[in-house]
C-alpha cells in the first residue's frame, strides 16, 4: 500500500496543506487537539473535493442520459441476436462506440477521488508511523496524534495490535468498536445508494449490460469497501463515510428533480408536477418548463409515464405547449370564462334537473292522467259528431251507397267486428 501512496505523493502536500488550514479554524473552536477539530478537518476537505468534482458529476449525469437514449436501439440488438450472446456484445460495443458514450462512466467520480484518497492515507499513515509529511510538521503530527474520535485515534485501525493502540493513548476495545460501527455505515450507506439508484432511477423496461453491471455494483463495493475498511485508519473511515453520505444526499436530489425516463422516479416526479401545474394552473421554473418541452417535442415516442401526463392534464382543461408552457384548451375557452360564466358565442352550462319530492311526482301523474282522459273524451266526441254529418249514400269508391249493406258495415265497425267478407259458419253450428 505504501508503493501505490507513493504513487500519489504528488498531491500529498496539498492535501496536508488543505487538512491543515481547517484544522486551525476548527480548532480556535474545539481546541487544536481534540478529535473534532481534526475530525472536521478531514469533513471539510471530502466537501470541499467533492464541490471541486460537481462539473464531473454533471457530465456523468448526462453521459447516463445519454445511455437512457440508447436504450431502443439496445433492445432491438438483443432481440436480434439472442442466441449469439457474442455478436450481441460487439453490436452493443460498436453502439457505444458509434454515439460516444461509456457504460462505465459512473465510476468517474469514484475513480476521480483515488488520489486525494491515498494522500490522504499516506498523511495518515504518517501519523500513525510518527513520520512528519507534507506541511504536517513536528508539533501538528504530536496534535493530531493526541486526537480521538470517540475514544478512538485518528490514525488507529481495526487490525492494529494492542500495542500499537496503546503507543496513541487509547484501548483495543474502543478502536475495534468505532472502526466496526463506521465500517458498517459505511458499507451500508454505499448499499443504499447504489439500491435507490436501481430501484427508482432506472428504466426496468429494457435489460441491458449496463444495468447488470450496476445490479453487480451494488453488491460488490459494500463488500469491498467491509473488506478493506478493517485496514483503514479511522481518519480515512470517516472520509469514506463522508463522501458516500454526499453522495447519497446528491443522487437523492438529482432522483427527484431529473429522474430517468421510464423509471418510477420519473412516475412520482410527473405525478407532483401535474398536482402544481393543475393547482396554479402555470408552470413554475425553468427546469419544469424544459422537462414539459422535451415531453411535448417526444410526440408518439412519449413513455407510460409521459402519456399519463398529458391526458392528466387535458382532463383539468390545459394543453402543454411546445414552449414548455400549459394553456386552457379550446373547449374549455369557449364554454366558460375564468369568473365561471358562459363565454360569449360558447354554449351555455347543462344544467341538472332538480329532484322532486314523492308527493310532486304523483301529482304530476295524476294531472298527466286528467290531461290525457280530457283529451281522449275530446277526441271521441269530435269523431262522433263527424259521423253524425256524413251523409247516409256516402260510401267508398266501390262500394253502392246506401242500402242495409251500408248499415251492416256502420254495425259492424262499431261492435268491432272485422270488416270484409266473412268465412261462412260449418253446417253444424248453423
Amino acid at each position: 500500500m505504501d508503493t501505490i501512496a507513493s504513487l500519489f505523493s504528488f498531491i500529498t502536500t496539498p492535501v496536508s496543506w488543505v487538512i491543515v488550514q481547517f484544522h486551525s479554524l476548527y480548532g480556535a473552536i474545539f481546541g487544536p487537539d481534540t478529535g473534532w477539530a481534526w475530525g472536521l478537518s478531514i469533513v471539510s476537505l471530502v466537501i470541499l473535493i467533492r464541490i471541486c468534482l460537481i462539473p464531473l458529476f454533471v457530465k456523468q449525469i448526462k453521459a447516463t442520459r445519454a445511455m437512457q437514449t440508447l436504450q431502443p436501439e439496445m433492445k432491438k440488438i438483443q432481440e436480434r441476436y439472442k442466441s449469439d450472446k457474442q455478436r450481441q456484445s460487439e453490436e452493443m460495443m460498436k453502439l457505444y462506440k458509434e454515439s460516444g458514450t461509456n457504460p462505465l462512466s459512473s465510476c468517474l467520480p469514484i475513480l476521480a477521488q483515488s488520489p486525494f484518497f491515498f494522500a490522504l492515507y499516506h498523511v495518515l499513515s504518517g501519523i500513525a508511523s510518527n513520520d512528519t509529511i507534507g506541511v504536517i510538521d513536528k508539533p501538528l503530527l504530536e496534535s493530531a496524534q493526541k486526537a480521538h474520535i470517540f475514544g478512538a485515534p485518528l490514525a488507529a485501525k481495526f487490525m492494529d495490535s494492542e500495542e500499537k493502540v496503546q503507543a496513541l493513548h487509547a484501548s483495543l476495545t474502543d478502536v475495534r468498536v468505532v472502526t466496526a460501527i463506521m465500517i458498517i455505515l459505511m458499507s451500508a450507506s454505499q448499499f443504499f445508494t447504489q439500491r435507490q439508484l436501481m430501484t427508482k432511477n432506472v428504466d426496468t423496461t429494457v435489460k441491458t449490460p449496463f444495468m447488470q453491471q450496476q445490479k453487480m455494483l451494488m453488491y460488490v463495493f459494500p463488500i469491498m469497501f467491509a473488506v478493506f475498511g478493517i485496514n483503514f485508519p479511522v481518519g480515512v473511515l470517516v472520509y469514506w463515510l463522508t463522501t458516500n453520505v454526499w453522495t447519497m444526499g446528491q443522487q437523492m436530489f438529482v432522483i427527484r428533480r431529473n429522474p430517468t425516463p421510464g423509471s418510477k422516479a420519473q412516475a412520482a416526479f410527473l405525478e407532483r408536477l401535474q398536482k402544481q401545474v393543475t393547482h396554479n394552473k402555470k408552470v413554475r421554473g425553468r427546469g419544469n418548463v424544459n422537462v414539459i418541452k422535451a415531453i411535448v417535442a417526444k410526440g408518439r415516442d412519449r413513455n407510460e409515464f409521459e402519456r399519463k401526463f398529458i391526458n392528466g392534464l387535458s382532463k383539468e382543461g390545459l394543453v402543454a405547449q411546445a414552449d414548455g408552457t400549459v394553456a386552457l384548451s379550446e373547449s374549455s375557452v369557449a364554454t366558460e370564462t375564468e369568473d365561471g360564466t358562459p363565454a360569449a358565442g360558447g354554449a351555455p352550462k347543462r344544467q341538472q334537473p332538480k329532484r322532486q319530492s314523492k308527493s310532486q311526482r304523483q301529482s304530476a301523474a295524476a294531472h298527466s292522467k286528467a290531461d290525457s282522459g280530457g283529451e281522449a273524451a275530446s277526441d271521441a266526441k269530435t269523431s262522433l259528431e263527424k259521423t253524425q254529418d256524413e251523409p247516409e249514400d256516402a260510401a267508398p269508391k266501390g262500394k253502392p251507397a246506401g242500402g242495409k249493406s251500408g248499415s251492416g258495415n256502420a254495425r259492424q265497425a262499431k261492435s268491432g267486428q272485422r270488416k270484409g267478407q266473412q268465412r261462412p259458419k260449418h253446417p253444424s253450428k248453423k
